[in-house]
């Protein structure tokens, strides 16, 4: 029974990593083209798995500078963001286009 359990956890890993390579965009794949990691991932299964989540997936500072246009974020301040019910200006506006309506 444990190997059936660790045979599965695998194949969810390949095929976790697999859909993962897949829908990288080319751009943001690290160290070798992503048909490359394609065949890495589909020939050499777990071991390729294992490569394609150390070595060949974008981090994600630098995914967020890819999908920034290329330019860093800065980070904001230690305010939370705030919902629209939670803007007084919003709330008012709304009140406004409420009675317009009427």
């Amino acid at each position: 029974m444990p190997s059936v359990i660790i045979g599965l956890a695998l194949l969810a890993l390949w095929l976790y990593c697999l859909f993962d390579v897949i829908t990288t965009p080319e751009e943001d794949v690290r160290n070798l083209p992503k048909f490359m990691w394609v065949l890495i991932v589909v020939f050499l299964a777990d071991v390729g798995a294992l490569t394609w989540l150390l070595v060949g997936r974008p981090r994600a500072r630098y995914a967020m500078y890819a999908a920034s246009g290329g330019q860093w974020e800065q980070p904001r301040s230690g305010e939370a963001p705030r919902g629209p019910d939670d803007d007084p200006e919003f709330l008012r506006s709304l009140e406004r286009r409420l009675r317009d309506e009427d």
